[in-house]
Order: structure tokens, then sequence, then C-alpha cells
């Protein structure tokens, strides 16, 4: 499993309520270029080429968990699944959460897999991100 690296933008738009990760629309999109820390929304990424099952964007990722005990923030992502179909999806390496509901799509994190995938044609690829993130 890929640790998330959070996105230095991120503690400032929390702080400034840019996010609501509660209630907002959150995604995942996948590039094959390294995202930099200082990026700060989802314009400043390479994503991949939209088709063949992927579309451009990303895909809305479920929360499955926003909240806090004893002090300590935490955010739960459901599993997503991206699935190759009519031809293959790919190459990507990182998949980035960002938050689609913010003004400027602003980002979170992103899950660096070390090695680029390329999906063929019906072949699934599961994000298990589970806990993102934790504030504490």
């Amino acid at each position: 499993m890929a640790t998330a690296l959070i996105f230095n933008s991120f503690k400032e738009a929390v702080a400034e309520g840019k996010h609501d990760l509660g209630a907002d629309t959150l995604k995942f999109c996948l590039t094959n270029t390294a995202p930099s820390l200082a990026n700060t929304q989802f314009t400043d990424l390479t994503e991949i080429s939209a088709g063949n099952g992927y579309t451009a964007g990303g895909t809305a990722v479920s929360v499955s968990s926003s909240s806090q005990t004893g002090g300590t923030y935490s955010l739960v992502l459901a599993s997503c699944v991206f699935t190759a179909s009519g031809g293959t999806i790919g190459p990507f390496r990182y998949i980035v959460l960002y938050d689609d509901t913010a003004t400027n799509n602003e980002l979170i994190g992103y899950l660096d897999y070390g090695v680029s995938y390329t999906l063929p044609d019906g072949q699934p690829f599961t994000i298990n991100a589970g806990t993102f993130l934790t504030i504490a």
C-alpha cells in the first residue's frame, strides 16, 4: 500500500475553510507525472488522457468516515476502482486526491505506487486508501 503524501497548501486551505471533507465531492485522478508538494490545484497536474474507462477529472471517491476522536481527525476513504474498457488505461504511477467542490479544485494529497501501471482492457485497479490522512 502506498503512503499518502499531503500537499503543502492543504493545511492553509483547511485553515481558510476551503474544504468540508465530510461533505465535499472528493475525486481520485491518475497521472504519470510526479506531483510536487508545492502544487495547489487540479490544473497544476498532468492528468493521463481520458478514454477506455478513465474519465477526465477522475472519479468520485466515497468518504467512509470524516471524524475526530480524542483530538485526532481522520479521513477514511472507501475503495475506488478504475477498470479499463475498450482499450488500455495509463500508464500512471500517482493517484491524486482533490476536492472537486472547492473553488479551485484544491489538492489534498497523493499516493505514489513506485512504478507505472498500464491497465489492459478489462483489468481493474483498486485503490484501498483507507485512512488517507490524520490531523493531530
